[in-house]
Formats: structure tokens, C-alpha cells, sequence
């Protein structure tokens, strides 16, 4: 047993014992669910009847939520069909019991929730033990009896089905259900700009950026900081209408008359929602797809099989068969016009499929109905969903499937097989693929590429690459981690627990990450043989990378994205869709940068102020000080002011003893929160106007006030500890964290006057801040070492360029450094490390900074979240994210050709919402006829030719794509090396030259919304 292992477990004991949240282990589920939803889903007992695909989805992912207990149910045995979609079973397991079998792996997944087994009938004394009960593809009958009687028993019922590529789910959570918090989203905030008296009064108000308020109708509100009206101020929540931009709030004909001011915010209220049980008949129409009718009209087919048919599930395949359904079908529904009967002959043929994908999809979307059950947190599903992806199928008029085709095989594959056939599976198994990232999506991508049998056959190969390593809050979401595995590379351990869920998968990792500096690794041959890409990465800019990779390589892309409940795919087909674009939900709209520096409004802004302060501090100059110690050259190639005062600060302020860093720490609390804003306040006083009559200081701008120092105040103390700490290990020295000797220093030091800054111009707008010219900022002045030499001074103030750089500067800059004794610097912020102080110090500074402006602080919670850049993150988002995305994996193996065959997805399971829409094609980038997937190929020149390539007149170019040497210009006017020395690489390159040289090409006549097609050169191989 490891040491960590040892001492995960331990401490999992403590937080059980005590009764805590472990929030190291929760960390990201946190920041979806909250505290108090947490605490409830400890207390919930849940039963999971139903151990196939669907099943053990729905379990896998609540417990990963960290419920109470989960017992797991069914009667039957594993058969070959289960391997399909069931990932916890293998062929050794058929003919054993499928609740016996997943019970013990699914203990594995969160030893804080006790896992049991059950294989006897549901009795309704047994149910009675459960807070909620799953039912997973049951029969009817049984639907029914359980529905009656937890509705009777007031135990919430969620009941989830999937045939082949058609899915439905029903939920009850009783008749006075109370949900605390519907959405997931912040409170909607915006500035008052009138409040009329009257009955109704009406609000004129604005969001902070001058645009409309965003409340909707029936929205709660309260006010605050109204002047004038403030029987306002800190009124019970009331219920408004909107009236376009104004907004009605009831009477406010008593209340004083509105002068200026105010902020009006929503509040969440709970709502009371009621439930039915399942109806026997025809359910009410809440269908993305499928007509209702098909599931209901299903269950009444089988019985009419008899014993000596083959299984009723592979007969409907017959076409008789099909036709049977349809006339059931016919008699349960009261509207026969709006019967679609090709649908319920579609439905007919592939109802005996098991498929992985959408086991993952309901499994997601169920798991979510469970944990809202359980926590009465967000929205609850309207009790019906019903879902089909029937465009997965083979596109009209392309492949035939027939009953032979689709007949079983003994196969691990036969629940896939019966829907698409066994052509198609050895399709699949030849695929080859690229998978980016090994986190959250990356592992539910490929526990569903191990069950379909993608890279399964002959030829076939996954590849899956991450450079980073288990950590222990990756276990509440990542199913193919365990605690044991923590500090190992995720893509290795998660190809070899997929090796393990089905050893026939050809899966390599690799623990590099995608991106410029590492085309010398994933090469024109590497990316020339894939099938496909996926993505499963958090970065924006990584995934526009990997983009153009596809783009350049003409291969399709899956892009897959989650934050909380909300989570998207979209599918990139070379010629057909456009290429990769960042959803709107899932982009943050940038905060401008005056309105952080001077006019914070919200705590979001006084915390990015405080991670930017604490970047600024100890990230960036330490990250610049390591280069220049790794490479004095460094400095030659920035050449940028502020880098240099980075280091020079650096290198000059160096403490030696605690006491001065406790001082550098008054000094620099002092410059924040008392000189900055005397200075602010000068150049804007509280009753300066913009114009007459117009206050300055109104809206989302707010006044701020000095602070003044004090030696018992707890949040200024915590400032002074953190950055004295901070600074402190920068520097190597040790901290003896005393408070008591802390403020005896502070006590006897003599802080500097303030000085007024005469001539700074504040810039108020974004275009301000703009003209604002870079260079060393204020606040950072500093005192000669002594014995410094005048050119050291002065190379380290910024005027650099009065030396030659190999005269000898650098030199005497290192030796400063190595006088000083400075060894490298610790630079990464780390949020998940409680005992670092690097939170600390971010909750400290944005606080103050919060006080300054007459803003409610933000807990360690919150901050923490934004210190370290969180994602909120929880696996039911992932599990149906993955799901998705692999539906569209199915129509990239069949080389659809439609557009409209191919779907985009965006989920939101707060809500509930789930929207699927067609991709866009690709737009016209040149004269309205080629875009970004065109290219001009000119295969097969020779390195000779190129070596005595000369330029045309009027002809530019420059290379792409070369890592080694950047993108130098290939023709221009001045001197430019041969293109036989960009092709080569740098001498003694141990890299094979490229297979294509990508050329852009820029025209003298091109209109600046051109975007000529790249010139694609194929070069000789060996």
C-alpha cells in the first residue's frame, strides 16, 4: 500500500467521523452544489435497480457525487450483450450476477459511500429503507407497481430507459417537492437609475457595462445603497414585471422620492412543485424526437412473441415485427396525425441495441434527476423526457442493414451489432484516434471508446496524451482514477484501466501536451493517419490549436466542454461544418481593465484584482528571474521595460530577516489601500461630475474610502502574514508565522508620509487606458545595491539600450544575483494546496480592496475558487457530455456527407435544457468561394528545386508550421535563409524533416477580409 494511499484513507475516515464535507476530495462538485446540497446528499439512500449500461452509468455517477449509501439491484445474469455498454463487466462474467459483479467495483469509486448488492424482488417493506429508487430498463409492469408505490411512500422515483438509439426518463419527486435553488446561474445584479413613486413603482435600472438589466418576469429583487427611497434598502424580496428596460416592483407611492443611487439584485426563492405518479397509459408528449408511443407500445409486443421465438428484443429486427409495433402503436395514441410510423419502424429495428453512448447520455441526465431529488437543488425534469438519435444510423441510400447483419454473434459487441451491424463494428475497429486530454471528458471518451470497440481490431490505435498528473480532487469526477493512483500521469493510468474494461482496445499514452513546441513530436506522418480527433481540454486557446491542427490536416474534430451543469459538443467535419468555435456560454466576457484597477463594483472584480496583484507579485517576476537565471539571453530576446523591472525588483528587494518582510508587506498595504485611493480620490473628488449634474461617482462606479491601518484588525493582519509569508519563501528565508512579533514590528516601524502623485492622469474608459504607454509602473522604486555599478543602474531602470547586449551587462547582472544569493523561485499559484497561502493571501487582498469600495467581502470559498481558476465541475455533466459526443463519433465512422445528419449540443442540467442543432457551414474566407478547408497542393517537389527557388516580382510568403524555426519569411527583400534550411530545422536537428510545407500567401491587391487558401508543398519522403 503507498504512503498516499495510506494517508487518503485516513483522512477520508477523519471527514466521516466528523461528519464534513472533504473538500479536497469535492473541491469542484462544491462549486456546482453548495455546502447545504452536499450535506443533504449525505444523508440519501438510494437504490439503483437495473445493473446493464444504463444502470451501472446512473450508479457510477452518484456515487462520485458522495450520497449517504447505494444499493445496487437485478436479478439476472451478465450476457454477452451487456459488454456493450456495461464497463464494470467482462466475458468471464457472463452467466454471474450483474448487481454481485458491479458491486464490487462501484465501492471502488468513493469509500465515503458504502456500496451493497441486492438480488431478490423489490418488496415494498425493502423499498421503504430509500430516500430515492432508480429504476433502469425494467419492465412495465414493474414501472408501474414500484411508480404507485413511492408516490404512496413519498420516496422520489426516477425511472430511465434506453433501446437502442431511442431513451426515455420519468421522475417523481411527490406532490410538495421543494426546490431551495432552481438555477444554477448568479444572482442578476444592476444599477438603479430611477425608482418613480406610484402604484406600481417602476425601476429604470442597467447591468454594469450600460446594457439591459436581464431580470425576467415573476423575478425576486432586493435593493440596496438606494439614497432618497430607502425604505428600499434591504426590503423583503418582491416579486417584479418587466416592462421592457423598466421594471415594475409594486407600491412605492408612500416611500420617499428617489435621488440617486442604488443596486437592485435578485433573489432565489424556493418554489413548491408537485408530481403524479406514472400513468399505465399514453404519458403527456415532452419529446425532443421519438413519439412516447414506441416505449409504451413495446412492452405489450413482447408477451405476444411466445417461448419459442428468439429473443423479442432481436425480433424486432423482422420487419413483421416492426409493422406489429406500429399497429400497437396506432391503438395507444388518441392522435393518429401525429404519428410519425416511419419513426416507430426505426424505433422497431434498433430497440434491441445496448449502446455505451447512450447509457452515458441518460445515464448523465438521470443521475442529475437523482442528486436534485436528493439535494433539492436546481430545476427538476417536468417528469417526461424522451430523446432519440436515429440520425446515427447509416445516411439514405449508403448502407443496407439487414437481419443477418445485425444478428448476435456471441460478442462482447452483439448489443452494438444488432443496431448498426457487424460491418460497422469492424469499421470501428479500425479507427484510429487522437485523444487530447486524459481529465474529466477525456476518461468518460474513452471508457466509451473501449465498450463501442474503437481501435479494437486489426490496424486500429487510440493515442491519448496529458502531461499531468493525478491529483486527489480529480476523484469525484474521473471514473478510471482510483486513490491509489494518485501522483501517476493520467494518460497512462487511464489506458491502463481501459486495457482493462476491454483488453482488445490498442490504446498508447503519452504524457506530452498539444501544442507549438511540440509538432516536432505529433508530425505531418502522425496527424496524416488518424481518423479523427478529440478534444477533452479545459483551455480555450489549446482547443483552437488543436483546431487548426484538424484544419490543417483536413481531419474531423470532436470538441467537448463543461463548467458545472452546462457543457457542449460540437463536431468539425472537414469541407462541411465550420471549424471550431468557443460557445458563448462557456466564454467569460472580459472585465476592462480601468474598472478593475479603479472602479471595482463586485467581489468577482476585487478577487481577479487580488489573483492579478498576487501574479504580479510572486508569480511573474519569479517565473522572469528563473529564465534569466537558466539564460541570461532571455532578457536579449524580451527586451521588454517591464520585463527588466521584474527582474531588476527582484534582485534588489531582497530581505534578509522576517521582520523586513513583514515591513515590505506595511509598506506595500499602505500603497494599496490608503495611497492609491487618497490619489484616485484627488484626481475624482465624491462630488465630482462628469457634466453638470451628472455625479461621477454613480451607478457601478463606487466612491471608494482610505483605509486605515490597524494592528487588530483581523484582515489586515491576515494580509500582512500572508504577503510577509509569501514574500519570505521567495526569497528562501524561513517564516516563523508569530502574529504576536509581527505586530511589534509593525508597531515600531515608521511608514513614509503620502505624497500626492502630481500630473497622473486616471483613465477612466477602456480607450483611456489604451493610450496609457507601457513602461515601469509607480510604487516599485527602489534603493542601489551597493557597489552597483552606473550601467547596471541604469540597464536596470530601463535604459538598456545604451549598452550592446554581449558587453558585459548581463554578466554583471548575474553577478548581482548570485551575490544576493537568489536560487530559483517558486511560481505556481496553487489553489488545491490549503496550507500554501496563496488563497490566503487572495481572500486578504480582494477583502481590502472590497472594503475600500463598499463591498461585501467574499468567503474562503470563493475565493479560493477564483485563486486557483476553478472550474466548477461534476460527472453527471461529463458522463452525458461524452455520450454526446460519441453519437457524433458514430456518424464520422459512417462518413456522413449530410449536414444535417450531424448535430452541435448544448446541455444545461440545472435547468433542465438540452438543445441539439445542425453545425453551420464553414464561411467563404476568399472571394466567396473557398474557406478555411481549401488548400492549393503542390505535390512532389524536390529539395533541389527548392534551394534554387527564387521570388516572383509581387510575391510574398512566409512559412508556417515549423516549430524549429518559427515562421521566418520565405521571400522578401532582405536576406532570408534557403527554404532547405527551414525545411531542415536548426543544424544537428534530430527531428526528420516535414512531409508538408504549408505556405501563406499575401497578395498586394488583397482586400483585408481576404484570407487567401495556404499553399500545401508535399515533400519528397527519406
Amino acid at each position: 500500500t503507498s504512503p498516499t494511499s495510506a494517508l487518503g484513507r485516513s483522512s477520508m475516515r477523519r471527514f466521516e467521523s466528523l461528519g464534513e464535507i472533504d473538500e479536497g476530495l469535492y473541491s469542484r462538485q462544491l462549486y456546482v452544489l453548495g455546502h447545504k446540497a452536499m450535506r443533504r446528499l449525505a444523508k440519501t439512500a438510494v437504490l439503483v435497480s437495473g445493473m446493464k449500461g444504463l444502470g451501472v452509468e446512473i450508479a457510477k455517477n452518484i456515487i462520485l457525487a458522495g450520497v449517504k449509501s447505494v444499493t445496487v439491484h437485478d436479478p439476472g445474469n451478465t450476457q454477452w450483450s451487456d459488454l456493450s455498454s456495461q464497463f464494470f463487466l467482462s466475458e468471464s462474467d457472463v452467466g454471474r450476477n450483474r448487481a454481485v459483479v458491479s458491486q464490487q467495483h462501484l465501492a471502488e469509486l468513493n469509500s465515503y459511500v458504502p456500496v451493497t448488492a441486492y438480488t431478490k424482488e423489490l418488496s415494498e417493506s425493502f423499498l421503504a429503507a430509500f430516500q430515492v429508487v432508480v429504476l433502469s430498463n425494467s419492465p412495465l409492469e414493474e414501472q408501474l407497481r414500484i411508480s404507485d408505490i413511492c408516490h404512496g411512500r413519498s420516496i422520489r422515483f426516477v425511472l430511465a430507459d434506453t433501446k437502442g438509439l431511442a431513451g426515455q426518463l420519468f421522475c417523481d419527486f411527490g406532490e410538495n417537492f421543494v426546490v431551495d435553488e432552481p438555477s444554477e446561474a448568479e444572482p442578476v445584479c444592476a444599477y438603479v437609475q430611477h425608482v418613480s413613486q406610484g402604484m406600481p413603482g417602476v425601476v429604470t435600472c442597467r447591468d454594469g457595462q450600460g446594457h439591459g438589466h436581464g431580470f425576467a418576469d415573476g423575478d425576486f429583487v432586493t435593493f440596496s445603497d438606494v439614497e432618497g427611497m430607502s425604505q428600499l434598502n434591504g426590503c423583503k424580496p418582491r416579486a417584479i414585471r418587466v416592462l421592457g428596460e423598466p421594471s415594475l416592483i409594486g407600491d412605492t407611492g408612500s416611500f420617499a422620492p428617489y435621488q440617486r443611487g442604488g443596486v437592485i439584485t435578485q433573489v432565489k426563492v424556493p418554489q413548491l412543485h408537485s408530481y403524479v405518479s406514472m400513468p399505465p397509459a399514453e404519458p403527456p408528449a415532452r419529446s425532443l424526437h421519438p413519439d412516447p408511443t414506441c416505449f409504451c407500445a413495446l412492452p405489450v409486443l413482447r408477451p405476444c412473441l411466445g417461448p419459442a421465438s428468439p429473443p423479442p428484443d432481436l425480433c424486432l429486427s423482422l420487419q413483421a415485427d416492426a409493422e406489429r409495433l406500429l399497429e400497437l402503436a396506432r391503438g395507444l395514441t388518441t392522435h393518429q396525425e401525429l404519428l410519425d410510423e416511419r419513426l416507430v419502424r426505426t424505433f422497431a429495428h434498433v430497440s434491441a441495441g445496448e449502446l455505451s453512448p447512450m447509457a452515458a447520455l441518460l445515464g448523465g441526465l438521470a443521475a442529475q434527476e437523482v442528486l436534485k431529488a436528493a439535494s433539492g437543488k436546481f430545476l427538476p425534469l417536468a417528469q417526461w423526457l424522451y430523446f432519440d438519435a436515429l440520425e446515427c444510423l447509416p445516411e439514405e441510400g449508403t448502407t443496407l442493414l439487414t437481419e443477418e447483419s445485425c444478428a448476435p454473434r456471441g460478442s462482447r459487441y452483439d448489443g452494438q451489432i444488432a443496431v448498426f451491424g457487424a460491418d460497422f463494428q469492424e469499421r470501428l475497429g479500425r479507427q484510429k484516434y487522437f485523444v487530447v486530454g486524459a481529465g474529466a471528458i477525456g476518461c468518460e471518451l474513452l471508457k466509451n471508446f473501449a465498450m463501442i470497440g474503437l481501435a479494437a481490431g486489426k490496424g486500429g490505435s487510440i493515442t491519448v496524451t496529458d502531461m499531468d498528473t493525478i491529483e486527489r480532487s480529480n476523484l469525484s469526477r474521473q471514473l478510471l482514477f482510483r486513490l491509489r493512483d494518485v501522483g501517476k500521469l493520467k494518460s497512462e493510468t487511464a489506458a491502463a484501466a481501459v486495457r482493462r474494461m476491454n483488453p482488445t482496445t490498442r490504446v498508447t499514452a503519452q504524457p506530452h501536451h498539444v501544442g507549438p513546441d511540440t509538432e516536432t513530436l505529433y508530425r505531418d506522418d502522425f496527424f496524416m493517419a488518424l481518423d479523427g480527433v478529440t478534444n477533452a481540454l479545459d483551455s480555450m486557446k489549446s482547443r483552437a490549436y488543436v483546431d487548426s491542427l484538424c484544419i490543417r490536416y483536413l481531419k474531423p474534430l470532436l470538441d467537448s466542454g463543461t463548467e458545472g451543469t452546462k457543457g457542449h459538443v460540437q463536431v468539425v467535419v472537414p469541407h462541411l461544418t465550420q471549424p471550431f468555435g468557443s460557445p458563448l456560454d462557456l466564454t467569460e466576457s472580459a472585465v476592462p481593465l480601468c474598472t478593475l484597477r479603479h472602479f471595482p463594483s463586485t467581489i468577482e472584480h476585487t478577487l481577479q484584482w487580488a489573483r492579478d496583484e498576487f501574479d504580479g507579485l510572486f508569480k511573474v517576476p519569479a517565473e522572469n528571474v528563473n529564465k534569466f537565471l537558466e539564460d541570461p539571453t532571455f532578457l536579449e530576446v524580451q527586451r521588454m521595460t517591464q520585463d527588466l523591472e521584474w527582474v531588476r525588483s527582484s534582485l534588489q528587494e531582497k530581505p534578509c530577516s522576517w521582520q523586513d518582510c513583514v515591513r515590505w508587506a506595511r509598506q506595500r498595504w499602505e500603497t494599496l489601500y490608503r495611497h492609491t485611493i487618497l490619489n484616485l480620490l484627488h484626481a475624482f473628488p465624491p462630488g465630482h461630475e462628469t457634466s453638470p449634474g451628472v455625479p461621477f461617482w454613480a451607478g457601478p462606479k463606487r466612491c471608494p474610502q482610505p483605509l486605515e491601518f490597524d494592528c487588530d484588525n483581523s484582515t489586515h493582519m491576515e494580509y500582512i502574514m500572508a504577503a510577509a509569508r509569501l514574500f519570505a519563501q521567495t526569497h528562501r528565508l524561513q517564516v516563523p508565522r508569530d502574529r504576536a512579533a509581527a505586530r511589534e514590528t509593525l508597531r515600531a516601524m515608521a511608514v513614509p508620509p503620502f505624497q500626492l502623485e502630481v500630473g497622473v492622469r486616471i483613465p477612466v474608459t477602456e480607450e483611456e487606458m489604451e493610450e496609457v504607454p507601457a513602461g515601469v509602473g509607480k510604487g516599485h522604486a527602489w534603493a542601489a545595491v551597493p557597489g552597483a555599478v552606473q550601467w547596471g543602474r541604469e540597464v536596470l531602470v530601463g535604459r538598456w539600450w545604451r549598452y550592446e547586449p554581449r558587453l558585459g551587462w548581463m554578466a554583471g547582472l548575474i553577478g548581482i544575483a548570485q551575490g544576493l544569493g537568489l536560487q530559483e523561485i517558486p511560481t505556481c499559484p496553487e489553489a488545491d494546496d490549503d496550507s500554501n497561502g496563496h488563497v490566503d493571501f487572495i481572500m486578504a487582498a480582494s477583502n481590502l480592496r472590497a472594503a475600500n469600495y463598499g463591498i461585501a467581502p467574499a468567503d474562503w470559498h470563493t475565493s479560493k475558487r477564483v485563486a486557483g481558476r476553478i472550474v466548477p465541475a461534476i460527472a453527471t455533466t461529463t458522463a452525458a457530455v461524452a455520450g454526446l459526443a460519441c453519437l457524433e463519433l458514430y456518424k464520422l465512422v459512417w462518413g456522413h456527407q449530410n449536414l444535417s445528419s450531424y448535430c452541435n449540443s448544448f446541455l444545461q442540467l440545472a435547468e433542465p435544457l438540452l438543445a441539439r442543432f445542425h453545425p453551420l457551414s464553414p464561411l467563404a474566407t476568399y472571394k466567396e468561394t473557398w474557406s478555411c478547408w481549401h488548400r492549393i497542393e503542390v505535390p512532389g517537389i524536390g529539395v533541389t528545386l527548392l534551394s534554387s527557388s527564387r521570388p516572383e516580382p509581387g510575391l510574398w510568403a512566409h512559412t508556417l508550421g515549423l516549430a524549429p524555426a518559427g515562421c521566418p519569411m520565405a521571400y522578401s527583400s532582405f536576406p532570408f535563409p534557403r527554404l532547405t534550411q527551414l525545411v531542415g530545422g536548426p543544424p544537428g536537428a534530430a527531428w526528420p524533416p516535414p512531409r508538408i510545407l504549408v505556405l501563406d500567401l499575401v497578395c498586394e491587391d488583397q482586400q483585408d477580409d481576404d484570407v487567401l487558401p495556404p499553399v500545401h508543398v508535399w515533400l519528397p519522403c527519406g
